[in-house]
């Protein structure tokens, strides 16, 4: 019996070994699996970090460009407004102007703007009765002196305008209101106006 115990304790080391043994590669063949995927998923998480940060990057680049659009918008808005209220004032102040100087100012506009001499002068009620009849007279005494035909008159009709007067013959009018000179000037001078007072 001692001779079959020999064998079946040397079949029992040998199968020991060669199961230690495939155990072994088997634990090799793990941590070498391992090994790949930890570096895999490291490479994964690092592909992923600088994606999400390439990510983040573009979308901040794309608030930045926005804001800094909406901010130049914001800003020509702005300068619009300001322009737009320069204009504004501007016609506030020669409709404001003291009663010789605004008389002085229709009756050059009226000889300067009339055509024949003999157009009919219309005012907005406030004008016509305060000044109308003086600038008639002021604008022919110009044209007069021109040597030009003084007949303009005063029309007996109003117009809802701010200021300023409108030149009729016949069928034909020349609009010399405030409202229109200053939309005129604001047309040519806005990016002049603008320059100056955003320098």
């Amino acid at each position: 019996m001692e001779g079959i115990e020999k064998i079946t304790a040397h079949i029992e080391a040998d199968a020991k070994a060669e199961a230690q043994a495939i155990l072994d590669a088997a634990d090799a063949k793990v941590r070498e699996t391992e090994a790949q995927y930890n570096q895999k998923a490291q490479d994964e998480y690092w592909a992923k970090i600088k994606a999400g940060t390439r990510d983040c990057e573009d979308r901040v680049q794309r608030m930045n460009r926005l804001a800094a659009m909406e901010s130049k918008k914001a800003i020509l808005a702005t300068k619009q407004e300001m322009v737009k209220k320069a204009f504004d004032k501007a016609q506030e102040m020669i409709i404001s102007l003291p009663a010789d100087k605004y008389t002085a100012f229709l009756a050059r506009l009226a000889s300067e703007s009339a055509s024949t001499g003999e157009e009919e002068v219309i005012f907005n009620e406030r004008d016509k009765n305060s000044c109308g009849a003086e600038v008639v007279k002021a604008a022919n005494a110009r044209l007069a002196e021109k040597g030009v035909k003084a007949g303009l008159k005063m029309s007996d009709e109003t117009v809802a305008i701010q200021g300023g007067l409108i030149l009729r013959q016949g069928g034909i009018e020349v609009n010399c209101t405030v409202e229109t000179l200053v939309d005129m000037c604001r047309g040519e001078m806005s990016s002049q106006l603008a320059e100056v007072m955003f320098q």
